[in-house]
């Protein structure tokens, strides 16, 4: 927010200190009262970190998005968010980072699909290479015999195809995905100690202001309590006192400078690695899209290769179904095991 502190300072150095007597005219308990109104008008506390209040948020320049147009993780995660259960609230950051956990769950979990699918194929072409040499129909004739051959023949090269999907699967779809998934991981962990780290920075520096802001009160209401007991009969005592109460109530404005600064340089670092690591996680996300959209167009060709490949095996099976004839088997199956052609005739007495 706009250094409402050094505003503050800056304003009250007009305040009059040269006798006691100008101080009894301009009580400094004002300061502090000055000090909470200004504070309170050009920005808002939440969880350590400061806002402009929404009133006069529109007329700062500082609060237009820093990726217009683009729904950037950077431009709308700086607050907590409250949980509705009554839970402790959860930060932007936070936020950022469970979204990007679930979507590595999801990769996991899209991994363990595919692996299940690559057992099935694996169970598939077992059984069907052991189903491709059953004795079953083996002594089927003929032209039908021939077709019912190939067709158990297609069983053993459809179990090759279906076996070669299976390693296909684990070498160009799970192993990508399970891959990029553990550096995904290695990377959402640095970030997310980093920005942990200078969060728990800004929380003690925000501490640091309101201990001195607090000292600050406290040497301001002591000033203003000697210059109130000020005794004409006693001046020279009186403005001792005073003039060492002021001079601790200046020390203590100074302290309190000085942690608003440290304050505002931890909010600083703070505000730009959050633009640095939510753009980091928005171009993780924007990777692990593309990565698993892109292994499941791998996926979906594989499956369209699969297919024409089993195609391929069942078409000789076509060709000789076509060429199947049954007066064609009979005339084969009759040349082969005819008894005799001569047909018996009446008795002749």
């Amino acid at each position: 927010c706009p250094s409402p502190l050094r505003l503050l300072f800056s304003s009250s150095s007009s305040f009059p200190s040269s006798s006691p007597s100008d101080v009894s005219q301009k009580p400094l308990s004002l300061v502090s009262h000055s000090l909470e109104f200004v504070s309170l008008f050009f920005c808002i506390q939440i969880n350590c970190v400061t806002f402009p209040l929404p009133s006069v948020m529109p007329d700062q320049p500082e609060q237009q998005l820093l990726k217009p147009n683009e729904w950037s993780y950077c431009d709308y995660f700086w607050t907590d968010k409250k949980d509705p259960q009554g839970t402790p609230s959860v930060g932007g950051f936070e936020v950022l980072l469970q979204k990007q956990l679930k979507g590595k769950q999801m990769q996991k979990e899209m991994a363990e699909f595919v692996r299940e699918r690559i057992k099935i194929e694996d169970e598939y072409s077992k059984n069907l290479s052991k189903l491709s040499q059953s004795p079953l129909a083996a002594q089927e004739e003929g032209t039908l015999g021939e077709a019912w051959a190939q067709l158990k023949r297609s069983c053993h090269d459809e179990a090759e195809v279906h076996l070669k999907f299976s390693n296909k699967l684990q070498c160009e779809v799970e192993k990508p995905l399970l891959t990029f998934r553990d550096n995904f991981k290695k990377e959402l962990k640095k970030y997310d100690h980093h920005i942990i780290d200078l969060r728990k920075q800004l929380a003690s520096r925000y501490a640091g202001v309101e201990k001195a802001r607090k000292a600050l009160a406290d040497r301001q209401k002591d000033l203003e309590v000697k210059t109130q007991q000020l005794d004409i009969k006693h001046m020279n005592k009186h403005e001792e006192d005073i003039k060492k109460a002021r001079r601790k109530s200046t020390q203590a404005g100074d302290d309190l400078m000085h942690n608003v600064d440290l304050y505002n340089r931890a909010q600083s670092k703070w505000f730009e690695e959050m633009v640095t690591t939510s753009l980091e996680l928005e171009r993780l996300e924007v990777e692990r899209v593309e990565m698993i959209r892109q292994d499941l167009r791998q996926y979906t060709t594989l499956r369209h290769e699969t297919d024409m490949f089993n195609q391929s095996t069942v078409e000789p099976v076509d060709q000789l179904l076509q060429s199947v004839d049954p007066a064609k088997d009979r005339e084969l199956w009759v040349q082969e095991h005819k008894t005799g052609e001569l047909r018996p005739v009446d008795m002749d007495i």
